[in-house]
């Protein structure tokens, strides 16, 4: 796969969380009337900032963020660079009568028509959301980790339009080795809000699906689901900690045995088939570094009784060969464990796919 400049990743502004709030559909409101006014003149700069100043006027904000709230319009596809035009779907998003039907055209707008590559003077076609959701289709959930992996992804140079699931992995890897997604927090926070407004996509425990698929998987009851407390959770992480410092003499993963700044509390188990004191036992966790717990939570890799490792054979032969000498140490490996561990085993480990589309 082609060597990638990481710094070049999906640029979402985000001025507004909200977009059925008055602050948006205000500013859209004003950028359409400002474009039909004016659409018998060329783009200047000076047409720009007339369209800035009338928006701080109208909007009471500052520049910085008038700005950022024209650039989101640009991107999203609500109006089109130069100012020279706008989406016809964006006038009826402003006359829509509910919520639940600017859910629906907010989701037409974005997959037809967005481009984090646009801005107001500069056009493109690169279409990141119709590539994600190419790539849901093709691999029928996306976890976290896989959504930001994608930010990284030059679309220009996937001529089929989706990342498969190797692809995926590849990606993953790359953005775990490289921090990605503590140096860009904002920038994923905006596209998990993005993806949480649109039509028939649900998130279940940071994993994205089709409404339809997840009820297949999980039930009708998903809509009711229990959210993660986060105190029980940190009281869970703790003890997880408290044990690795008993046995290793240090926070460290349980596998690799190494000191990472940041580990993640992996649940053996996964939290959304949990019951209640099955989603707080420390039993039902195993302490990994970032990239075994993407593989371990994916079903790439599994643990024998004897913490002896399993590997996936859709895991490139590399990445393969390069972990097959790790173990989860024996001394971890209590009755509680074991049977969570046969959970996984039989319902997680090179189930990944099974209800991909």
């Amino acid at each position: 796969m082609a060597e990638q400049n990481y710094e070049d990743y999906w640029r979402l502004t985000n001025a507004f969380t909200d977009y059925n709030g008055a602050s948006f559909l205000s500013t859209l409101r004003i950028c359409i009337s400002f474009i039909d006014e004016y659409a018998h003149e060329d783009y200047t700069n000076e047409k720009y900032n007339r369209l800035q100043n009338l928006l701080q006027v109208e909007l009471q904000i500052g520049l910085i963020s008038v700005r950022k709230a024209i650039n989101q319009l640009v991107k999203l596809g609500f109006i089109n660079s130069y100012l020279i035009s706008y989406n016809l779907d964006s006038l009826e998003y402003l006359n829509a009568r509910t919520n639940r039907k600017r859910k629906s055209l907010l989701s037409k707008i974005v997959y037809s028509n967005s481009s984090f590559n646009r801005s107001i003077n500069r056009e493109s076609n690169l279409q990141q959301l119709n590539f994600l959701i190419k790539t849901l289709i093709e691999n029928g959930r996306l976890s976290k980790s896989e959504i930001i992996a994608l930010m990284l992804v030059d679309i220009e140079e996937v001529t089929k339009g989706f990342l498969n699931s190797e692809e995926l992995l590849y990606y993953v890897q790359e953005a775990t080795q490289i921090q990605f997604i503590t140096r860009k927090y904002n920038q994923v926070g905006y596209l998990y809000n993005l993806l949480a407004k649109l039509d028939d996509l649900i998130f279940v425990e940071d994993v994205l699906y089709f409404r339809e698929d997840a009820h297949q998987i999980f039930g009708h009851e998903i809509e009711e689901r229990r959210v993660r407390d986060q105190y029980l959770h940190r009281l869970y992480k703790n003890q997880l900690q408290e044990e690795s410092i008993r046995v290793l003499n240090g926070t460290m993963c349980m596998v690799e045995n190494l000191s990472y700044p940041v580990l993640i509390a992996s649940h053996i188990k996964p939290f959304y088939r949990s019951n209640d004191y099955e989603a707080y036992d420390a039993n039902n966790g195993i302490l990994l570094s970032k990239n075994f717990d993407s593989l371990f939570d994916l079903g790439y890799i599994s643990f024998n009784d004897d913490g002896s490792l399993i590997i996936s054979e859709r895991l490139s032969l590399d990445v393969a060969t390069a972990i097959s000498g790790y173990s989860l140490g024996d001394v971890f490996l209590n009755e509680k464990r074991i049977e969570y561990l046969a959970f996984h085993r039989e319902e997680v480990f090179n189930k990944r796919f099974r209800f991909s589309a």
